[in-house]
């Protein structure tokens, strides 16, 4: 395949490429057969904004192929493996939510950079969930959603990524904070991903620790926990629209365990 110059881009319409992003960077070139088929094995690398953009993408890029005759049987099963939902499992589960704290200060500071950002706070998460045994529900901006069978295997990896976060060196020596949120129930599982209450209370819990921060129910934080992990309770708190939640601090020694008080309502014995 014969690559594609700078003056040669710069001739290409926005409609000769496959995804071009916030900044109006333009990847994934579908001008000719040679550069579809390069897509379709570069697909995965790209880092994208949302579901939205990548759905959006993979449809002008199927499309191409079919222009040029291509069935691209293997990118299509790649897909089906890398977001498909039939692997996903059902029962009583245990679900992680993190986002980055002060992610739009980052992406203003960062520009360009944030979309690498993104992509090494992913490998980061993705790679502890493996050794964790869980499994990527959906990646969303600066949001990761995961859900793993156990609630301790749960903690065990959010420790892990707050260990890997701090450890990583960043563009310009920042710091990256990632808040976190475990809650478990018993959703449904549909086309779309889990549906149900403990889906909507951990989005709720994750949104309310601080960054570095691992926030966990009472209904997950299980009775059977390392010695070397460091439980505070922080009382039981009204979590908008869902009703009252007990939640609970974890962190470890070699983790900050210092956090200012939820921005929530504590809810005490005479406000029952």
């Amino acid at each position: 395949m014969a690559r594609l110059s700078i003056g040669g881009r710069k001739g290409l319409r926005d409609s000769a490429f496959a995804y071009v992003d916030p900044q109006g960077r333009r990847r994934l070139p579908i001008n000719d057969e040679s550069h579809v088929r390069n897509a379709l094995s570069r697909f995965n690398q790209v880092i994208f904004e949302d579901e939205t953009a990548r759905d959006r993408a993979r449809t002008r890029l199927l499309n191409a192929a079919k222009r040029y005759g291509i069935v691209p049987v293997g990118f299509v099963t790649g897909q089906l493996r890398a977001h498909g939902r039939r692997e996903l499992p059902t029962g009583a589960l245990t679900f992680l939510m993190t986002d980055i704290e002060g992610s739009t200060a980052l992406l203003l500071q960062l520009e360009d950079r944030f979309s690498r950002l993104l992509a090494d706070t992913r490998r980061i998460y993705r790679a502890v969930l493996r050794q964790a045994g869980g499994w990527e529900v959906d990646a969303r901006a600066d949001e990761f959603f995961a859900v793993f069978r156990h609630s301790t295997a749960a903690i065990d990896a959010a420790l892990n990524i707050q260990r890997r976060v701090r450890d990583h060196t960043w563009p310009d020596g920042i710091a990256v904070r990632v808040r976190m949120g475990i809650h478990g129930g018993r959703p449904t599982l549909s086309e779309g991903g889990y549906v149900g209450v403990a889906v909507h209370t951990v989005a709720r819990i994750s949104a309310l620790a601080h960054g570095g921060q691992i926030l966990v129910s009472r209904a997950s934080l299980g009775s059977e926990l390392p010695a070397e992990i460091t439980v505070v309770d922080l009382g039981e708190h009204h979590l908008r629209g869902i009703g009252v939640h007990g939640l609970f601090q974890v962190s470890a020694e070699d983790l900050p365990g210092e956090f200012p008080p939820l921005d929530t309502i504590i809810v005490t014995p005479d406000s029952h």
